[in-house]
């Protein structure tokens, strides 16, 4: 991605974040970049298209830091393990991203749809590393579904303990250690 390309991503999401896709206009957009419209349209043709493409980019990062980070790894446990990790620090790195992401999945509109698409094979992925852990007998038995959905929302309710906590940074080893004590530990057969 190049450098213009790169600001209007990130003006894009962090104003879509703090007012809404609705709420935020082009205008704002070039001027928070600094660009003209033309340069703007140039590397996208619509605030609908940049919208898109931020999500996908955000989904695609979390997706590919997850595949290669549980890839190597044998046991099915620590791949969950990884997998908060990782998750936690892509909150915390790109809080805009989650915030957009999680206000947009509730509704029937084209952008709702997508968003909720791309949450649920997020979560499939998780769920298919808890279905071989339950089948290879070293996570509990249940619904993988319900415990792949309960480990993406524990992990993004930590949007809401920064936000109570906004005058503190976020210490990601202590979260990740609170979440594997209260959460991931319990799931060990």
């Amino acid at each position: 991605m190049n450098k213009t390309k790169r600001k209007i991503f990130e003006a894009s999401m962090k104003l879509f974040a703090e007012k809404g896709y609705d709420a935020t206009s082009i205008e704002e957009i070039t001027a928070t970049v600094g660009v003209a419209k033309g340069t703007l349209y140039y590397h996208f043709s619509s605030k609908e298209e940049i919208f898109n493409f931020l999500i996908e980019e955000g989904v695609k990062l979390l997706k590919n830091s997850i595949a290669i980070k549980t890839g190597n790894l044998e046991n099915y446990l620590d791949k969950l393990r990884a997998i908060v990790l990782i998750q936690i620090k892509i909150l915390v790195k790109y809080e805009s991203f989650i915030t957009i992401i999680l206000s947009q999945i509730w509704g029937n509109d084209p952008r709702s749809q997508m968003c909720r698409k791309y949450v649920f094979e997020y979560i499939q992925m998780i769920e298919e590393i808890v279905k071989e852990g339950i089948k290879r007998g070293e996570i509990i038995e249940g619904d993988a579904n319900v415990i792949a959905s309960g480990i993406f929302g524990f992990i993004c309710s930590s949007l809401i303990y920064k936000m109570r906590h906004e005058s503190e940074e976020i210490d990601i080893a202590k979260l990740d250690k609170e979440i594997e004590k209260s959460f991931i530990r319990k799931l060990k057969k």
